[in-house]
């Protein structure tokens, strides 16, 4: 009963997305104020129909109902409680079940929070993402029922993939969907702005705080997922350029050049076609993101589907808001005026720049992932494109754009002086390059382009450290004058310094895990020692463990170096009998220096006895990717509670003309 209650439940949030669709929107082209009002009560009630849904399927795992097809394939009896509501996202039905609930949740948050928001424009937003809700609702009801039974049940499941089963991916999911989903309402603003005709610097007042949610979300999510491959596949890569962790990036990158496009918009009434358009392509490239996944065109260890049914109902959503919106501009966009006039030399030129070489770099990772699907469509010929041709192409780009990042925070509004900017970071050039040749010094057989982008990435560190102290006057002022400085700047300055800092060091530990990296494979007898990047790693034994679901083989591992005992790793072989697969867990000795990673399997050749198969990797610096990506989040939330945030549109609309005056 409850699963189709579930289902009911669905239907009516269709009816109800439907009715959002069309109402609020013609109140607003009418000046009927009830019309535009029901727009917040039809956003709450698809809420709780969504939300009631996604519970119905929880439980169904919960309770391991196995009358329902989704739980039959993706939970098992005497797995764990934690996987077992995992599994609820784990797969393609839930995860759009999933994705819809965080849809419907941002535009509920647009109908509560959104009382400062003018109330056509706010009608007309919450219309638009009623459309987006009618698509991913129909597309679960007519192609990817999450709650459709079978008989007769089978007496246990088949078991979640067990790559899946694992806290990382637990969290993964729901954070980058919030990422992904979040940009959906900024698309949503963007088009009502586009049929309002009417693009305002308070727009991207209001916009912005949205914008930082969903750039946040989607930043901790992409990282999670990168941490969760290094970790749990046992090949020790934190990023294959796979094309599902490609269909990530590209909306980050343009997410990252929407919030730079918004700040401008905001501030000097700039870059308003530019903000609206790189708001309809972030959302965009996220519903490709989704299509990719689902459609089976392409083949990943993230997939979750090959349907084709689902893929073709996908393209259509795909084709009618990407195309639709984009017809929209083209019709509008020419009638969006920019307010303010800037120099070649300005902190705007400089922001065009940054956000000119982010879409470059999304660009080359779009060719890149689609273009294996064009030539085999064209030709029949099927070829892959993995990390050479990124690293040729993306990370050159990638460099200048960190390169010129430290630059832009020094100019000036309107216009600048760059020779001035150069003279003050004279100090910081000086440094950097000292930490360049001291790289080149321990590293003198290079690369060299590794040696240069560790240069490029102190630069940057140190760029921004500079103009921290300079903007609290740290060295100018008493430590208590410069403390009340601190607190009463805004915190969006100090979120930018935390994220630019995060950018340095996941540069630093991206190049250093990759160009100097060390791997072998050995052969180990129990007992033996062998050296490996200044350790020596001895197997001292084999036990086999009976785990909920699982049978594994785990050994211990003594690793010592020159100053004696370190400790002991245990990685393991899991066997999942049901799933009938088997998973690598990697032992990971973590530090700020470096990782050492080791995975252990038996010997390939059965002839070889007593005798495993020892993987050891040494990556050294890779934990500042992740104390990077921790601090991307902490400058996006420092940023979000920046008070500017709470104020009224009203008060916005007061604030331009002087915000507008060069300081």
């Amino acid at each position: 009963m409850v699963p189709e209650l579930g289902q009911f439940s669905l239907v009516l949030a269709l009816l109800i997305a439907i009715l959002q669709s069309i109402v609020p929107i013609l109140g607003a082209s009418r000046g009927n104020s009830t019309w535009m009002n029901s727009a917040k009560t039809s956003s709450l009630l698809m809420l709780f129909l969504v939300s009631f849904s996604f519970i119905a399927l929880v439980y169904s795992y919960i309770v391991s109902d196995f009358t329902v097809l989704n739980v039959v394939n993706n939970s098992h009896s005497d797995k764990p409680m934690l996987y077992k509501v995992v599994g609820t996202w784990g797969n393609h039905e839930g995860s759009i079940l999933l994705w819809v609930l965080i849809l419907v949740t941002f535009g509920a948050a647009v109908a509560v929070f959104g009382g400062d928001i003018p109330s056509t424009l706010k009608a007309r937003t919450l219309s638009v993402q009623a459309w987006i809700s009618v698509g991913f609702i129909s597309f679960i009801l007519f192609t990817s029922n999450p709650f459709e039974r079978v008989f007769p049940p089978p007496l246990n499941g088949n078991e979640l993939n067990p790559l899946l089963q694992d806290i990382g991916l637990a969290i993964h999911p729901p954070l980058l969907y919030f990422g992904y989903v979040g940009f959906s309402i900024v698309f949503s603003f963007a088009v009502a702005a586009l049929i309002e005709g009417n693009v305002e610097p308070g727009w991207a007042r209001i916009v912005r705080p949205w914008i930082l949610v969903a750039w946040t979300s989607l930043s901790g999510g992409v990282a999670l997922g990168s941490w969760w491959a290094y970790y749990e596949l046992g090949w020790g890569g934190w990023w294959f350029w796979d094309p599902v962790e490609n269909v990530s990036l590209m909306p980050w990158l343009i997410g990252t050049a929407l919030l730079h496009s918004a700040i401008v918009t905001e501030k000097r009434g700039a870059f308003k076609a530019w903000t609206i358009l790189l708001s309809i392509l972030t959302f965009s490239l996220s519903l490709l993101g989704t299509f990719i996944v689902r459609s089976g065109l392409l083949t990943s260890v993230h997939s979750f589907a090959v349907d084709p049914e689902r893929g073709i109902y996908i393209l259509i959503l795909l084709a009618l808001s990407i195309g639709g919106s984009l017809v929209l501009f083209a019709f509008r966009g020419a009638s969006i005026e920019d307010d303010g006039l800037f120099s070649p030399i300005s902190r705007e030129s400089g922001l065009l720049l940054n956000n000119l070489l982010l879409v470059t770099c999304a660009g080359t990772v779009l060719f890149g992932t689609m273009y294996p699907l064009f030539l085999e469509a064209i030709s029949g010929e099927k070829i892959s494109v993995g990390p050479p041709f990124f690293n040729i192409t993306f990370v050159p780009i990638a460099l200048i754009l960190c390169s010129v990042m430290v630059i832009g925070p020094y100019l000036n509004w309107k216009k600048a002086d760059l020779l001035g900017v150069l003279s003050r970071l004279r100090f910081t050039m000086v440094l950097s390059l000292f930490g360049l040749l001291v790289i080149w010094y321990l590293k003198t057989s290079g690369p060299a382009l590794a040696i240069l982008s560790f240069g490029i990435a102190i630069w940057l560190l140190l760029g921004v450290i500079q103009e921290w102290i300079e903007r609290v006057k740290l060295f100018d002022l008493s430590p208590n004058t410069t403390l009340k400085l601190i607190k009463s700047m805004p915190r969006a300055s100090h979120g930018m310094t935390i994220s630019h800092m995060g950018i340095s060091l996941i540069v630093m530990g991206a190049v250093a895990s990759s160009a100097w990296r060390q791997e072998s494979v050995i052969f180990a007898e129990l007992g033996q020692k062998n050296n490996f990047a200044g350790f020596t790693i001895s197997l001292e034994r084999i036990e086999n463990i009976k785990g909920p679901n699982y049978i594994s083989k785990m050994a211990s591992i003594r690793v010592e170096n020159s100053k004696g005992f370190i400790e002991n790793l245990y990685p393991e072989r899991r066997v999942y009998p049901v799933a009938g697969s088997a998973t690598t867990e990697s032992a990971i000795r973590q530090t700020l220096q470096g990782d050492l990673y080791i995975s252990f399997s038996e010997a390939a050749d059965k002839s070889i006895k007593d005798k495993w198969t020892l993987r050891l990797i040494y990556e050294p610096l890779v934990n500042f990717i992740w104390l990077g990506a921790i601090l991307l989040m902490c400058g996006g939330f420092m940023s979000l509670s920046d008070r500017r945030f709470r104020r009224s549109f009203s008060s916005v609309k007061k604030m331009i003309h002087s915000i507008r005056e060069p300081s």
